[in-house]
């Protein structure tokens, strides 16, 4: 959700590549939050990081959003100065009924939104 965010909303700034630590399958509960917003991403590959982390691509930021002890074992990938980590609620960890794991889902959908937001407006700032 968050590479999508921030290809939605800043495109022209950024380019984007998201990676969990194992490449799996996206949630079903992602995808249909992500379409209730106007953001299609039934379409994109999920990819293991280390895969990124062995093609030696630089990287300006490298932005975990998971868990502090799942982000201790991303790699550190060359040449980046700028290393970030969000933590939110993994929505492959909602429970309940189906209401109320959309709902769990839509808050983190919500709040990587706002946090995308915001951290662009401070860069933004800082460059100008």
């Amino acid at each position: 959700m968050a590479e999508a965010w921030l290809s939605h909303l800043y495109s022209d700034r950024f380019e984007t590549e998201s990676a969990g630590l194992d490449a799996g399958q996206l949630n079903p509960l992602a995808v249909q939050v992500m379409k209730e917003v106007g953001i299609d991403i039934s379409q994109k590959q999920t990819k293991g990081v280390f895969d990124l982390f062995k093609t030696g691509r630089m990287y300006s930021y490298v932005i975990t959003v998971c868990d502090e002890a799942s982000a201790e074992r991303y790699p550190i990938f060359p040449g980046v100065t700028n290393r970030l980590h969000w933590s939110f609620s993994d929505p492959a960890a909602a429970t309940g009924t189906e209401d109320q794991k959309l709902d769990q889902v839509r808050r983190v959908r919500d709040a990587i939104r706002k946090t995308i937001i915001t951290w662009a407006e401070e860069i933004q700032s800082v460059s100008t």
